[in-house]
């Protein structure tokens, strides 16, 4: 065994290194931190070609960033001697990926200003405000996508729409806006966002089942769009617990 880690030094090392810095920030299954440490290099490695190679595909935005970050630059370029509505909503669009939302919304309304024939760029700009916490001006952009096409982007602005209701005060709205889409779509980001209003108007118990349906996805899932589903695994396990402790804390106090 001796001789086995020798083999293995000082890059045994270096593998369990990457094998616990992905652990912490994607966060799989907690038995394989216990690999990682109990195994030393080799259960680390065992971790980097169960998790850490497959998750290689969703580094592919990151490479893809170069050459976006290339084309912001050209366009930027661009517009100053060609300020056309379509290369406003072009820079624009790549603003956004690079969640730039303060540049991206700059670009749209500059896109707005000289064409308003086409729902998209009031989409994109709604999508830039919601990044940017103004949910009330995302909420007339998203409202003038609604009226020229109420199933836009396969009813993704109505769950926005939804959203941005709940963040400006129209509970009853929303709540209308989330069961229309949740009836015909299962994102889980839809129903972590509908499970928050349910829980800020008072009714836990049905924001609870809510969130199971998102964590019960764990089972059904394949692997790969486990690894996309995480951040919402961890929101909405986060939030039940919460949820649970409120009741405690409730049922408590109303025992004192």
């Amino acid at each position: 065994m001796g001789l086995f880690f020798h083999l293995f030094y000082p890059y045994g090392i270096i593998l369990q290194a990457i094998a616990i810095i992905h652990f912490i920030r994607r966060r799989p299954e907690t038995y394989w931190l216990w690999i990682v440490l109990i195994g030393g290099p080799l259960g680390a490695l065992v971790y980097i070609v169960a998790e850490v190679l497959p998750d290689l595909g969703l580094l592919q935005g990151v490479f893809q960033g170069f050459p976006r970050r290339s084309r912001i630059h050209e366009l930027e370029a661009i517009v100053l001697d060609n300020p056309s509505p379509g290369n406003f909503e072009e820079l624009g669009a790549l603003h956004l990926e690079e969640k730039n939302y303060a540049r991206a919304r700059e670009c749209f309304d500059r896109s707005i200003a000289a064409r308003r024939d086409h729902p998209d760029p009031f989409y994109r700009r709604a999508m830039a405000e919601m990044g940017l916490g103004d949910f009330a001006a995302a909420t007339g952009d998203l409202e003038a996508v609604m009226g020229v096409d109420p199933k836009y982007d396969h009813l993704q602005a109505r769950g926005l729409l939804a959203q941005c209701y709940a963040m400006t005060g129209r509970p009853a709205e929303a709540e209308s806006f989330f069961c229309e889409v949740l009836a015909l779509r299962n994102e889980s980001e839809t129903q972590y966002n509908f499970a928050a209003l349910l829980v800020s108007e008072g009714r836990p118990g049905e924001a609870v089942e809510w969130l199971e349906r998102i964590l019960r996805k764990k089972a059904t899932l394949p692997r790969y769009l486990k690894r996309r589903e995480r951040p919402w695994f961890r929101k909405a396990a986060a939030l039940e617990k919460k949820i649970r402790e409120m009741e405690k804390g409730r049922v408590a106090k109303a025992a004192s």
